[in-house]
């Protein structure tokens, strides 16, 4: 069975969700974008997307920043999404990928007096990142975007060019993932994850000052460690030299989910093996997502009704 896709407003087979060559958002980078996860539950025999609302939401924020008219509410887009994961049936973990995007055919740096458009596709989707044996990780040579630069509040799909820049040099080096630091040194987040340290029990992240996106992970992160995990969390500026001493590091993020960090720079990360708290944030966390936890089941959103 083919996959589908939602694309000028209709439902079409995916191979004919194509732009145009001289597509603005093509050219120049001028889309945004969220990436959303379904998670197929062999219990419930469903599949359940992960807080769907506030992905839309925020990427309605995003459309602000980059002058772009949604045309959708995030009613309608949910409701799109799921129009779409019911036709391709899936019966596994997928990743969704809503864009908007300057539609305008034709050459020109600018944002307003374009046209404006959306789309949104699912794919069958497993693991980013190795979640079981920990990552090596390196602070990478290239500097974060700035908010005064492109701001990476915003999901701009251009400012992902600074990401594979600094992902790139850390696979060519042998690691598996790149640490970002702010133009003031201080630790930013991934190249597509937040990023959480642990010292003296304490949870520490990154501020959203630090030209971090603002994560959903993230704040799932936040919201059950402090609600339900008992955990002292802490958002400041994480200096450099912290990331060698912490008892214990993680990413975090939509694709990421919760990938524990072994080694940075050549650094054992606590005892160089995945330790106690990265392991329950982990497991609550699928719990979470998998629906088993039953306040936080208004974040999972059934497709098949």
């Amino acid at each position: 069975m083919g996959r589908y896709a939602y694309f000028r407003k209709d439902y079409v087979p995916l191979e004919d969700a194509n732009i145009n060559v001289m597509t603005h958002a093509f050219l120049y980078g001028t889309a945004c974008f969220e990436g959303i996860r379904g998670y197929w539950s062999e219990e419930e025999n469903q599949l359940l997307v992960f807080r769907m609302r506030e992905h839309y939401s925020r990427l309605l924020d995003s459309c602000k920043i980059l002058r772009i008219n949604p045309g959708y509410t995030v009613d309608e887009l949910c409701q799109t999404t799921l129009e779409v994961l019911r036709r391709n049936q899936d019966r596994e973990d997928v990743y969704v990928r809503p864009v908007f995007y300057k539609s305008t055919p034709g050459i020109g740096v600018r944002l307003s007096g374009l046209d404006d458009d959306f789309l949104v596709f699912s794919i069958p989707f497993g693991d980013y990142l190795d979640m079981d044996r920990g990552l090596r990780a390196r602070v990478s040579s290239w500097r974060h975007l700035d908010d005064n630069m492109i701001p990476m509040r915003a999901k701009i799909n251009g400012a992902y060019v600074n990401a594979a820049l600094a992902k790139d040099e850390a696979l060519l080096d042998g690691y598996d993932e790149a640490i970002f630091l702010t133009a003031d040194g201080h630790v930013s987040e991934g190249s597509a994850e937040n990023i959480f340290i642990v010292r003296d029990g304490k949870l520490i992240t990154s501020p959203i000052t630090a030209d971090i996106l603002e994560g959903i992970t993230r704040h799932t992160v936040l919201h059950c460690a402090r609600e339900d995990l008992g955990l002292t969390v802490v958002e400041r500026l994480i200096d450099r030299t912290e990331l060698y001493i912490a008892d214990e590091a993680f990413f975090v993020g939509t694709g990421a989910q919760i990938c524990p960090i072994i080694e940075i720079d050549h650094r054992t990360v606590g005892d160089g093996s995945i330790g106690p708290l990265s392991r329950r944030i982990q497991s609550y966390y699928f719990d979470v997502v998998k629906g088993r936890v039953g306040k936080y089941r208004k974040w999972c959103s059934p497709v098949y009704v």
